[in-house]
């Protein structure tokens, strides 16, 4: 693994990030909710493409990670700036955007924000737009609306998951799955049919709503909502070896 550097963003926020450099198209690794760049998955795929020589980042949003803020402070379309302007900075030409989970949903943000001719391609992993509209029940979006952050138990940690008033506004103002999603470039989604928190029908709907026709979802049966077992991870490198034309 490469070291981790920062990128400055405006006087206060700097953005941590790895990134090696390579041919295109470069990936780019966008992690869930509250995770960071050193998952099983994203650490998997830079190894990956440091291997074949291919352009990698991964990074931390701003209040995750070794990136600085507060996590209370975060919100899709902050994040999906922040990743925009590493983007920008660090890569040259197609970007190859591999999303998991709430990263998903970040991932067709920054996708619907770049040229076409930038998009080589999506990878969906598990991926959860909409997530603060089917993944709240009406009691927590009335404490939401009320400007009070919302608790849901966390069978990853030992302290229960929060979503912020701000974080669950700007998501609703973000929704996705409910029109066309002007992307036509190749899509592959893939999803564990044993997820406990993001339905495997969330990619069924998600590819119905993509304007591509290029789109192929992979479902395994056995799959959790992490997918990050060996054979998990040896089916995700193999949509990248796919989408990046690497052998």
């Amino acid at each position: 693994m490469s070291e981790v550097q920062y990128h400055q963003i405006g006087s206060a926020k700097r953005i941590a990030y790895r990134f090696a450099a390579g041919g295109g198209p470069a990936i780019v690794f966008l992690p869930g909710y509250m995770s960071d760049m050193e998952g099983g998955k994203a650490t998997a795929v830079f190894d990956w493409a440091s291997n074949k020589g291919q352009a990698c980042l991964l990074l931390d949003y701003s209040g995750c990670g070794q990136s600085d803020g507060d996590f209370a402070d975060g919100s899709l379309s902050g994040w999906r700036d922040e990743v925009l302007a590493l983007i920008d900075t660090l890569v040259d030409g197609p970007v190859l955007l591999i999303g998991s989970s709430m990263g998903g949903w970040l991932m067709l943000m920054i996708a619907l924000a770049m040229p076409p001719a930038r998009r080589a391609g999506l990878i969906g992993i598990a991926p959860a737009p909409d997530f603060t509209d089917w993944g709240r029940s009406a009691e927590e979006k009335r404490m939401l609306e009320a400007g009070q952050t919302a608790y849901q138990p966390n069978p990853y940690g030992p302290a229960p998951t929060p979503m912020h008033p701000g974080f669950w506004k700007d998501g609703e103002a973000n929704k996705l799955l409910g029109g066309d999603i002007a992307i036509e470039c190749p899509v592959r989604l893939l999803h564990g049919q044993a997820d406990p928190d993001v339905p495997w029908q969330i990619s069924l709907r998600l590819a119905a709503a993509l304007r591509s026709d290029n789109v192929r979802i992979t479902f395994l049966k056995d799959g959790d909502h992490r997918l990050s077992r060996d054979t998990d991870i040896a089916v995700l490198l193999g949509l990248v070896s796919e989408l990046t034309g690497a052998a």
